[in-house]
């Protein structure tokens, strides 16, 4: 059932899972760069920030947290993790531990630490970017919301179920209340919530949750819509064991 989350994550929020827009070409154009043509791009975008702006450049920093995320799609993790980190600690240094984008830095290394199979590493990371994110941007802002599901997926990743269920459930919450029942967000939390409930040892109440979660999105979204497609995969993968 992971792949299948995963897939749902990219439908729901409509962006790859390190945080870059997901390429969308229009009819009749070649496909946008993936893998190792995406990461040789960003590579030549730092580049020219570094050489016009300099290595500290609000928009060198931005190019080079692009170009970590590209490491992580292409499965090149261990040079994401250097690079994140990098870029977290330039972040700190010339923008200040608080700012929104060194908070999305740091939410962004612990993504490649948990990528690389080391989300007891992760976790302490998303905690302090979320604790900081709820003071700057508030608790229901829609990062902050993305920061406490990341916080919660890793606590699945350690098996630490008492933990995330709960940070599931207010995410879902929150996200019931700010976006509606059948926003792509809102879905995944419910799904994630049903993931974990299922992972736990409880399967009929994961079923529960992704049956509602289905009537939501085919009422909101369609029944053929990308979104409604996985969640009904998550359902049928639910009940079959």
């Amino acid at each position: 059932m992971g792949s299948l989350r995963e897939e749902l994550q990219q439908a729901a929020e409509e962006r790859s899972l390190a945080g870059l827009p997901s390429p969308r070409p229009k009819s009749g154009q070649p496909p946008a760069p993936t893998g190792d043509d995406l990461v040789a791009l960003f590579e030549r975008q730092v580049t020219g920030q570094e050489h016009d702006f300099g290595p500290d450049h609000p928009d060198t920093l931005s190019a080079r947290n692009n170009l970590a995320g590209a490491l992580v799609q292409a499965g090149r993790l261990k040079q994401a993790v250097t690079l994140s980190e990098r870029n977290l600690a330039d972040s700190e240094r010339v923008l200040g531990t608080a700012d929104p984008f060194t908070l999305t830095c740091r939410n962004n290394l612990a993504g490649a630490y948990e990528a690389d199979g080391a989300p007891d590493r992760a976790v302490p990371l998303y905690e302090s970017a979320l604790t900081a994110r709820e003071r700057v941007l508030g608790p229901t802002g829609l990062l902050t919301l993305r920061c406490r599901d990341n916080l919660a997926r890793a606590h699945e990743s350690t098996m630490n179920f008492s933990r995330a269920v709960p940070l599931h459930e207010r995410t879902l919450t929150d996200r019931e209340r700010v976006l509606g029942a059948a926003h792509p967000d809102t879905l995944l939390s419910r799904c994630n919530l049903a993931h974990a409930h299922h992972m736990a040892g409880n399967p009929a109440l994961g079923a529960e949750l992704f049956t509602r979660a289905l009537a939501d999105s085919e009422r909101g979204l369609g029944s053929g819509h990308a979104v409604t497609r996985h969640i009904r995969e998550m359902l049928n993968h639910a009940q079959g064991g």
